[in-house]
């Protein structure tokens, strides 16, 4: 019943991440784009109200003209709207959904034994002190540098290596498939946190010094805008360490930490390009086609280099002996699954609901053992018990001959 349970909790805050996410990222992606794409004001109006920038746009058959104020405009509305709480829920439905799948049952999904043998609080307690250390070694950096002279690319550089380092530890220190979603999390903490600590907090001193009548400091302004435009370029590395999961291909490569920096990194190019493109087509800046470019080769020369190379075929032996290659019993496939998968699929313990200790059992759920076993390779988890390259190739042989 409790992991039944999970699978409910699980489902529905995964649901809920998801939704959410969409609606943070849609509304940064939004205002980065705004503010790359803002145009002078060109009624005399607007100019004497303090605007320095305005947008028009159609959209869904009706016309929009946001404009932007340059620190304050001459009075509030009664009416203004906050984005936080897309920021928040997705923190708080994360942290939840981290907590059911990966926390709940640390010794399953955060422990590899081959790496670090550790009890489940102590994995625990160091997987959640990434997301604090990360946080405050990163405000740190942005608070000693970030106003700096060329702060923003001494921020950027710093930033990477605490980046790397934290992959370096975690991708030896934990499971695979949790590690690449730990280091996801980190940084998600942190864009929550420029939210909740710097970017709510500026803007209610500037709302504040409005209503009071006393001069708006654009300080806040300033670096309310600068800790957006980190979150903006944490995005796409988040998503690739959230996504990766289901991709056994990635955090389960014997160098892992550097296929997860590689890719980050590639985001933050492409996102880069994006950011720029809006700026090229005002005759801002170059054309940023050179980041995508950075962004795309990385991804393939990553996808090169992770090439497994190829294997020895039974249908190329087959043909070498001149006798048909015998496809795998049913028994030899049970065999297999008692070994390494009943543990978990018996009548002890039915994770997920599922059982494999019967010819009938293992007749039924055929695609979803092939899926996961051989496709995906997703199971057993971290490979806890130790299944072979052969087993495997086994159990794909036995499926594809129609699993008989």
């Amino acid at each position: 019943m409790e992991s039944y349970l999970l699978d409910w909790a699980n489902l529905l805050l995964r649901w809920l991440h998801v939704i959410t996410a969409i609606a943070w990222v849609g509304s940064s992606f939004y205002f980065v784009f705004l503010d790359s794409s803002l145009t002078p004001p060109q009624d005399e109006d607007l100019k004497r109200q303090g605007v320095s920038g305005e947008l028009w746009a159609v959209h869904g058959g009706g016309f929009y003209h946001p404009v932007k104020f340059a620190v304050a405009p001459p009075k509030l509305p009664g009416h203004l709207h906050w984005f936080y709480w897309e920021s928040y829920t997705t923190w708080m439905s994360g942290f939840a959904l981290l907590t059911v799948s990966y926390l709940w049952n640390a010794r399953a999904y955060l422990i590899d034994p081959a790496r670090m043998d550790w009890s489940p609080a102590a994995a625990v307690g160091v997987a959640l002190s990434f997301l604090v250390v990360f946080w405050v070694l990163y405000d740190a950096v942005c608070r000693i540098f970030g106003e700096r002279r060329n702060g923003d690319a001494i921020v950027g550089a710093l930033v990477a290596v605490l980046v790397v380092v934290a992959s370096w530890l975690a991708c030896h220190w934990f499971a695979g498939r949790a590690a690449f979603l730990l280091v996801g999390a980190m940084i998600a903490t942190a864009m929550s946190a420029n939210v909740a600590m710097w970017i709510i907090p500026g803007q209610r001193k500037m709302v504040a010094a409005i209503r009071e009548g006393r001069p708006v400091d654009p300080i806040h302004g300033k670096r309310g805008k600068q800790r957006s435009v980190h979150n903006t370029y944490f995005t796409l590395p988040v998503l690739f360490a959230m996504l990766s999961n289901h991709y056994s291909f990635t955090w389960s490569h014997p160098q892992n930490w550097v296929v997860l920096v590689l890719m980050m990194f590639a985001g933050a190019a492409i996102r880069q390009f994006f950011v720029l493109r809006h700026g090229w087509k005002l005759g801002r800046n170059r054309h940023p086609a050179p980041y995508a470019a950075v962004g795309v080769a990385v991804i393939l020369a990553t996808a090169w280099w992770m090439a497994p190379a190829p294997s020895a075929k039974p249908a190329a032996t087959a043909a070498a002996t001149g006798q048909p290659a015998a496809a795998p019993t049913l028994a030899q496939v049970k065999a297999i699954m008692d070994q390494r998968c009943v543990q978990c699929h018996g009548a002890a313990v039915q994770m997920k609901n599922l059982r494999l200790d019967t010819d009938e059992a293992l007749r039924t759920h055929a695609q979803a053992i092939h899926q996961q076993v051989v496709v995906t390779r997703l199971m057993p988890m971290n490979n806890a018990t130790g299944i072979t390259e052969d087993e495997r190739a086994v159990v794909g042989a036995w499926f594809a001959a129609g699993a008989r």
